[in-house]
């Protein structure tokens, strides 16, 4: 789910953290996997899973900012949770080297980037290695909750 009030809050939220700063009122992604996967939360319970953008690099907690958010459309979010975990982008880059600066979806994401990573190909799913392929928000058409990037990485393949 994207809780942003407006598409000008949502875009003054995406354009803060390009330029560095932290929004006031961030543009929340929000997943309560367990509805889908009940492995995922403990027996009877639930689990809820956010992020908003910050500045590349940020070590700043936006917690307060991100229950802020889904408080004002869930109201009482706040009194049902039992435990938390949270990261910054740092957090992430740690945690994940490829997660440069704490970017979820491997760096930056540009047309040069589309034919340029792993290798320069016009089949960008394809490494150097004969019939080794990836697909991740790394490859075309980058990161979200559409699976195109495995799709592709398949029909490649096929392809030969």
């Amino acid at each position: 789910m994207h809780l942003g009030n407006s598409f000008e809050e949502i875009d003054a939220s995406v354009r803060q953290a390009g330029m560095g700063h932290v929004h006031a009122s961030p543009y929340i992604v929000l997943a309560q996997l367990s509805l889908f996967d009940p492995t995922r939360a403990p027996e009877g319970g639930h689990t809820a899973w956010a992020y908003c953008h910050v500045p590349h690099g940020s070590e700043e907690h936006v917690l307060d900012l991100i229950e802020e958010k889904i408080e004002r459309y869930a109201p009482g979010f706040r009194e049902i949770i039992m435990a938390k975990s949270t990261m910054t982008a740092m957090d992430m880059e740690r945690h994940n080297p490829n997660y440069v600066g704490g970017d979820i979806n491997g760096g930056l994401q540009d047309i040069m980037q589309l034919y340029a990573r792993p290798l320069v190909s016009a089949v960008p799913y394809r490494t150097s290695q004969k019939n080794v392929y990836i697909c991740s928000s790394s490859t075309p058409p980058g990161g979200g909750v559409h699976g195109l990037c495995g799709y592709y990485a398949a029909q490649a393949l096929f392809r030969g």
